[in-house]
């Protein structure tokens, strides 16, 4: 069976790593960035194909979000024609360009919305799904703990994109959760604050979520 072609919009540490990633997997993986040169190195490295963004979108099966919080929005509104009807992996969170609080990263939003809310009411002909955004970027592919596989959260309004980013986080070395529609992305947004509060606090960054059931 064919797996779906992936389209990884962002040059920064996460993006580099999920195309890595997706690529060791045997999925088609391209990355889309509005100045595709500033990846050449990153091209030549891993022969990832780099585009400018919205012709990397266009033909893509899978869109992945691996953005600022504070870009994404402008991305995705700049995009909307090419996202409609796809299937997007919304990485971001909504981290604010300010310090962490006592270790606690500030948020541009509150407990009453999501960036991926935001994102959604953009383009609601996309189908966006949380996921990626609640472990530090060194274990997104092929995590390694002693206590076992970590859980991966997702959520969002379509049950076939849900399935679809689950066999993706299968075959990276998740477990995953689905936690409901779209509004659950509040809590699971919530999360990167509370994995970096660890960070931040002296508990260091080698560790993960994992959900326990009787």
């Amino acid at each position: 069976m064919n797996k779906p072609s992936i389209t990884v919009l962002g040059s920064g540490q996460v993006a580099q790593i999920l195309s890595k990633g997706f690529l060791k997997h045997g999925y088609p993986v391209r990355m889309g960035n509005r100045t595709p040169e500033k990846l050449a190195d990153f091209a030549t490295q891993t022969g990832i194909q780099i585009h400018e963004s919205s012709h990397a979108v266009h033909d893509a099966d899978i869109v992945v979000l691996a953005l600022k919080g504070t870009a994404a929005e402008a991305v995705v509104k700049s995009l909307a024609s090419v996202l409609a009807g796809k299937v997007v992996i919304d990485t971001t969170n909504p981290i604010a360009d300010a310090p962490p609080f006592d270790g606690v990263l500030t948020y541009f939003t509150d407990g009453s919305e999501s960036l991926m809310e935001r994102l959604q009411a953009l383009v609601p002909q996309a189908k966006f799904v949380k996921a990626f955004n609640s472990v530090g970027n060194p274990h997104m592919v092929d995590p390694s703990f002693a206590e076992g596989k970590p859980t991966m959260f997702i959520a969002g309004n379509d049950t076939e994109a849900k399935v679809a980013v689950a066999s993706i986080l299968r075959d990276f070395g998740w477990k995953s959760e689905d936690m409901g529609k779209a509004a659950s992305a509040r809590p699971i947004e919530s999360l990167c604050q509370l994995w970096c509060a660890r960070g931040f606090n002296g508990g260091g960054w080698d560790h993960a979520f994992g959900l326990l059931k009787s």
